[in-house]
């Protein structure tokens, strides 16, 4: 057994996603074409919000995030990686609380807690330490809740 970054125990952590071994697999996975996900893994995430302007302002003011522009109920989400990330989605009104949770991750927690601030975001949690790290939740202007984390500082 093992500990991921967020400090939880991992059970068959020396297992690759996408093997012969892994839990639910009964073959051998195909090869990859370079920047493909592996098999099984997380690979876009959807905010629903509101506003699609301002949630767009928000989020570059908060996290540095732009945008492809796909209409005006639609905008994907370019975070500083070579591939879009995820997208924002506009419905009426935002959607009840609770479902996954998304962490976003930091290097500097502070920092990102006062851009958070200064776009117009609500810190609910935090921060506050965690077994490797420290962590915040907060609001966006259409009421979805995140989490950003910094992990434990070396001391190296």
């Amino acid at each position: 057994m093992s500990v991921d970054r967020r400090g939880l125990s991992v059970v068959g952590s020396n297992t690759e996603v996408g093997s012969s071994t892994e839990v639910g697999s009964s073959t051998e996975s195909p090869a990859r074409a370079p920047g493909q996900p592996p098999h099984h893994a997380f690979s876009y995430v959807e905010l629903t919000v509101t506003d699609l302007v301002a949630a767009q302002a928000f989020y570059e003011a908060a996290f540095g995030w732009t945008f492809v522009d796909y209409g005006p109920g639609y905008a994907g989400i370019l975070d500083g990686s070579e591939e879009e990330v995820g997208g924002l989605v506009v419905q009426p009104a935002a959607r009840p609380v609770g479902g996954p949770f998304v962490l976003i991750h930091s290097d500097d927690l502070d920092a990102t807690q006062q851009a958070i601030v200064a776009a117009g975001g609500d810190v609910v949690a935090g921060p506050y330490d965690f077994p490797g790290g420290r962590r915040l939740h907060f609001v966006d202007p259409s009421g979805n809740e995140l989490g950003v984390w910094s992990p434990v500082e070396s001391t190296g």
